[in-house]
């Protein structure tokens, strides 16, 4: 893995891992560090027949892990990756733009991945039951077990979290005994040739994880049809979840999308402490993730007081190199992406919002933005603004704050500010999401915790450890006399 311990500027021949070993292609994709656009290293540009091997390899293995194997191996892993915290993440940083505070927080939570995955490969997922139960039942028991899926999963990861999003995927496949064949972002896909080594070296049989790189243009249907694959798991953009939806048919489907997730504070809520979690959801992880607070939805009555608290703490907030160990906010994954976001703001303010700090461009770098006077309906809030914006919207009543909150495509998750039950309840019960935080960030969860969302954020089929190993399993049911 240290050959992937990569320095700007300097050019890295990195290899496909099928089943294991590398395979090197001339042709290649380059990985920049977003914050100078130096090309830090190279990944192969995987042909058709590169991703029909892989398929191929994967399916015609059948692990004999026992659960103790996989717990140990997957414990092994969690350990190498502890060891190597700072390693991996410059890793991060370097492909990402992600300031060191954001990515050495993320191999944190990778650890945190694998220690949840091992306990659950030794937990017995079976049930019982019994049969004479009616007037016409018998002596006799139902028993249920669960098994790896017949087929290979295929895993197509999004750039935001280059390690976290591939862990999640791969950690629940090896726990139950599946082989992947997974494709990382074409923007950030280091961190997963070190989690790949860093498995093989555990313990894990090559053949239960490729990973392949390369144009999805190329090679993406290939992986969504490819008649060894029985099931997709993809976290990404809701344009391309859709397209796996009607490409991928007749193989289950884990669509894990974006989201518009709200902060919602009302007019008895700890203000300080609402402008604290609110610069948080926003800024951290530069504001890529889907449960990144992306609205603000503030009680008339205590806006004032939380705005001018929300730009002092926007203020404090280091801006700047990813590699600095002092910033809190590092680059957004290009320069693209930076130039959407300062173009959704100046419409917005165009239209009559108040830019009360931030929306500075340059490069990669966009600043951590705050804007008041946002109306329900301006594209900044309408859709998922996936950056560091700070849109605050104002509102009059519990009502008309669940209307707002409910009046997007998304349904991901949430987070409301306030002490009173009643109005805890009606946010629990009333808002059109997967998950409700009170008085915490939306993005807030256990990583073995159900999570996912709703409408245009998926499915409804959850992730987490847990949730993830339920799905890549088949249930059989068998009966003895009793």
């Amino acid at each position: 893995m240290s050959e992937l311990i990569l320095k700007p500027g300097t050019v890295h021949k990195e290899a496909l891992r099928i089943a294991g070993e590398r395979v090197y292609r001339d042709k290649v994709i380059e990985v920049t560090y977003p914050y100078t656009g130096e090309v830090i290293a190279t990944v192969p540009k995987a042909t058709l027949e590169d991703v029909r091997q892989a398929y191929s390899v994967a399916r015609a293995y059948k692990s004999k892990l026992t659960r103790y194997e996989r717990y140990k191996i997957l414990m092994r892993a969690g350990e190498i990756i502890a060891s190597r915290l700072d390693e991996i993440s410059r890793v991060i940083t370097l492909e990402s733009g992600l300031s060191r505070k954001d990515s050495l927080y993320e191999v944190g939570r990778a650890s945190d991945v694998l220690l949840f995955a091992a306990n659950q490969a030794l937990v017995d997922d079976g049930q019982v039951f019994s049969c004479d139960l009616t007037h016409h039942g018998k002596s006799r028991k139902v028993y249920t077990m669960r098994e790896p899926l017949q087929g290979v999963i295929t895993a197509i990861t999004p750039f935001n979290h280059p390690l976290n999003q591939v862990i999640h995927k791969v950690a629940p496949a090896v726990a139950t005994n599946n082989r992947m064949v997974l494709k990382p972002s074409e923007k950030t896909p280091l961190s997963a040739f070190v989690l790949a080594d860093i498995l093989y070296e555990a313990g894990l049989p090559p053949p239960m994880l490729s990973v392949i790189t390369g144009d999805p243009r190329e090679i993406a249907d290939e992986m969504l049809t490819n008649p060894d694959v029985d099931l997709v798991t993809f976290t990404g953009g809701v344009p391309i979840g859709k397209y796996i939806a009607s490409k991928a048919v007749y193989k289950r489907q884990i669509l894990e999308l974006g989201g518009n997730d709200p902060i919602i504070v009302m007019e008895d809520a700890d203000i300080e402490e609402a402008a604290t979690l609110a610069a948080s959801g926003s800024y951290k992880n530069s504001g890529q993730r889907c449960t990144a607070i992306k609205r603000m939805l503030v009680h008339e009555s205590v806006a004032d007081r939380f705005v001018d608290l929300l730009v002092q703490k926007t203020l404090s907030i280091k801006h700047g190199d990813p590699m600095d160990p002092a910033t809190d906010v590092g680059t957004v994954i290009d320069e693209e992406a930076a130039s959407h976001f300062k173009s959704v703001v100046d419409e917005a303010i165009a239209a009559g919002a108040k830019l009360l700090h931030g929306n500075v461009q340059r490069g990669a770098l966009y600043s951590p933005t705050v804007l008041d006077r946002v109306q329900p309906d301006m594209r900044v809030v309408k859709h998922e603004t996936f950056g560091p914006v700070s849109p605050i919207i104002r509102f009059k009543d519990i009502e008309e704050a669940i209307r707002i909150s409910n009046g997007t495509a998304f349904g991901l998750s949430s987070s409301v500010c306030t002490n009173r039950l009643d109005y805890i309840t009606r946010f629990i019960s009333e808002l059109n999401v997967g998950s409700v935080n009170v008085r915490e960030v939306p993005g807030y969860r256990l990583e073995l915790t159900p999570f996912g969302g709703i409408k245009d954020s998926g499915l409804g089929y959850k992730e987490g450890v847990l949730e993830a190993m339920k799905s890549f399993c088949n249930t059989k049911t068998y009966s003895l006399p009793w």
